[in-house]
């Protein structure tokens, strides 16, 4: 057996399993549906901290970028003395451009080997699916005898939206919220610019044309699209994972950084500055 199994893709399952044993036998509705959310919301808290270092990191750089648009201006011409600077300003700061990265890389096989568990519990229609998942299983207790119920909350998790033709328009709305969920965490972990430095980015071309800025204008508005995309072709329990992840990821951005440049849309009771 690889690690991948024995490390990762094994404990994420069992850990399914027993959540949906346990909601099962109290005869919960929806047992397999609330089962994910679960699990992806306690995979999601467990990342807190290693996602707050790179809320964190995120912050300070963006908080660090008019000192850099400035040095790029006076220093621009000069890539060694413009490196000196821009160092210098990290270390004065105390702040490590590498320090966002490695968070994200550490959580990056969680989200991974979740979605593959989830993939494999809602393949349905895999005439052995259930000797397939009891082979991943460390007890007995967790054997499936019968497929999983799959509905929730009047859907199959087991659905596609693609398959809307059969199972009518309104699971078209899944991609469309699962858009607009990423839309709006999108929006938020795009730093909000005061009045001040847009005026000062317009007395210098320089700034304006800053290439990673550009690529994250770009992307707020790429990446839902994409999700938005995916999920139109992925099943429903997908969608639920993602959606539970990106609600908790909502959450957390508030609480650590605000609400970034979805900050003029709120109330003013939930603004901040």
């Amino acid at each position: 057996m690889n690690p991948y199994d024995t490390f990762l893709f094994n404990p994420i399952l069992n850990l399914l399993i027993a959540i949906y044993t346990f909601l099962h036998a109290l005869s919960i509705p929806g047992a397999l549906g609330l089962s994910i959310i679960i699990l992806s919301a306690g995979i999601r808290l467990v990342l807190w901290p290693l996602t707050s270092v790179q809320l964190r990191s995120t912050q300070k750089m963006a908080a660090l970028k008019p000192h850099l648009d400035r040095i790029k201006i006076d220093h621009g011409h000069d890539k060694v003395r413009h490196q000196q600077e821009v160092s210098k300003l990290y270390k004065e700061h105390g702040v490590n451009p590498l320090a966002g990265c490695l968070p994200l890389l550490v959580q990056m096989p969680f989200f991974i080997g979740l979605y593959n568990v989830l993939d494999k519990a809602l393949q349905f229609n895999n005439a052995n699916f259930i000797g397939s998942i009891n082979s991943h299983l460390y007890s007995t207790s967790l054997y499936l005898t019968t497929k999983p119920d799959t509905s929730f909350l009047g859907i199959s998790l087991s659905t596609r939206p693609n398959e809307w033709a059969h199972v009518g328009f309104i699971i078209l709305a899944i991609p469309l919220i699962t858009g607009l969920l990423q839309f709006v965490q999108s929006k938020m972990l795009t730093p909000q610019v005061s009045p001040t430095a847009i005026k000062k980015s317009g007395d210098k071309k320089a700034s304006t044309e800053d290439t990673m800025s550009q690529v994250q204008s770009q992307m707020t508005y790429l990446m839902p699209v994409m999700i938005a995309f995916f999920s139109y072709g992925f099943a429903v329990g997908l969608s639920l994972y993602w959606n539970t992840f990106t609600i908790i990821g909502i959450i957390q951005q508030y609480i650590i950084s605000g609400p970034g440049a979805l900050n003029k849309y709120l109330p003013k009771r939930l603004q901040k500055i």
